[in-house]
């Protein structure tokens, strides 16, 4: 595997990025927070995040509930332009972004104009059917996108048969498989997660993915310091956005302790 382009972003053996939800923004049924205050808010998180540990940031637009399938309004991406760079003024880690649901070229927009190092895509090959309605995939077309843009050096990391999703459209093809086919489209590298939010990976196929795989391997759910152990020789970095919020739930702010003792854990089994 040719790790040299994925080391630019991620130079710290078996990286943990830690994930920041940012709260819902304007438009969106749950906002309440002007955009000066949600920045201020993620700066916030941030801080910890680069204080007790984290090797990397993404900025997520979870609490945008119910998502919009692919498209989503200019009011979203000038907003999360706004907080993203003021994250970015505010730590020196590498930085990425997912904007929910599937809106990929949005994501690579906002990561070109805010000096990010990568996003985070779903629905990239085969696509699948999720909460949101059927996702196609977009392979082709976001790749054309950030070569338009001049972001060739924005790495694009896709997940594959993604959390709450159905993949009944797509049962003859392994995990094996797709990932193939996501390597063959030219993604950076490929997200494994559970099935749900928090919930873990499945040990068996993470193994088999990371065995058989020709690009980086991100887990992308359930990450645990008591999980940590099982998981880290068959992976390259692993997001995280549940284990170290309080209570372990992603709604709430992060906890300290639990940010730190997840960075302990990996420490110990470097």
């Amino acid at each position: 595997m040719n790790t040299a382009k994925f080391l630019k972003i991620f130079p710290h053996e078996k990286s943990l990025i830690g994930m920041i939800h940012v709260q819902a923004l304007p438009g969106t049924p749950q906002n309440h927070l002007s955009v000066s205050e949600t920045a201020i808010k993620a700066v916030q998180e941030a801080k910890v995040l680069t204080a007790y540990g984290m090797q990397a940031i993404m900025l997520e637009n979870m609490h945008d509930v119910p998502y919009l399938n692919r498209e989503v309004g200019p009011e979203i991406v000038s907003a999360l332009t706004r907080i993203c760079s003021q994250v970015r003024e505010a730590t020196d880690l590498p930085m990425g972004i997912q904007i929910l649901a599937g809106a990929n070229q949005p994501a690579l927009a906002v990561a070109q104009a805010a000096e990010l190092q990568f996003i985070r895509a779903e629905g990239f090959v085969f696509g699948h059917m999720a909460d949101e309605g059927l996702l196609q995939s977009d392979a082709g077309d976001l790749l054309r996108f950030r070569k338009q843009i001049g972001a060739d050096d924005i790495q694009i990391f896709t997940d594959i048969k993604k959390k709450h999703s159905s993949h009944a459209m797509t049962s003859d093809v392994s995990l094996e498989d797709t990932v193939e086919a996501a390597e063959f489209f030219l993604s950076d590298g490929v997200v494994i997660t559970g099935t749900h939010t928090g919930k873990p990976v499945n040990q068996d196929e993470l193994k088999h993915v990371y065995t058989s795989a020709h690009l980086p391997v991100l887990v992308g759910s359930g990450v645990t310091p008591t999980g940590l152990p099982q998981i880290m020789e068959v992976a390259d970095a692993f997001i995280v956005g549940s284990y170290f919020k309080q209570d372990g739930n992603w709604k709430n702010d992060p906890d300290p302790q639990r940010v730190e003792a997840l960075a302990q854990a990996r420490q110990n089994l470097l």
